[in-house]
């Protein structure tokens, strides 16, 4: 009878090398989706901020329009870190089970 699951000095079991390249992959896998979440935010952002009209009260150079970009990034990685709009969680449902487990 073989022994698969040999309690640590905690008492908990120990995890084979398999489970924890499993479970780095799909820590990976879940990282990927958020960025690939908050990169299509920031697009979406960056279409709707050109929606809005130009009111003319500021001058429009390179540094207002760098800092609009850089808010817009980091709103979008706020937005993504969490629990998001789901398009990264939604992408990470259908991706995982496609991934080849390693060997």
């Amino acid at each position: 009878m073989p022994i698969t699951n040999i309690p640590d000095a905690a008492g908990a079991p120990v995890k084979k090398p398999s489970d924890i390249a499993a479970n780095k992959n799909l820590q990976t896998l879940r990282q990927s989706c958020r960025d690939f979440e908050a990169i299509y935010t920031q697009e979406m952002y960056k279409a709707m901020r050109k929606t809005v009209p130009e009111s003319g009260l500021f001058e429009k150079d390179m540094a207002s329009e760098l800092y609009k970009e850089l808010l817009d990034m980091e709103m979008a990685k706020t937005a993504a870190a969490g629990k998001g709009n789901g398009i990264g969680e939604a992408m990470y449902q259908q991706m995982k089970d496609k991934m080849a487990p390693e060997k």
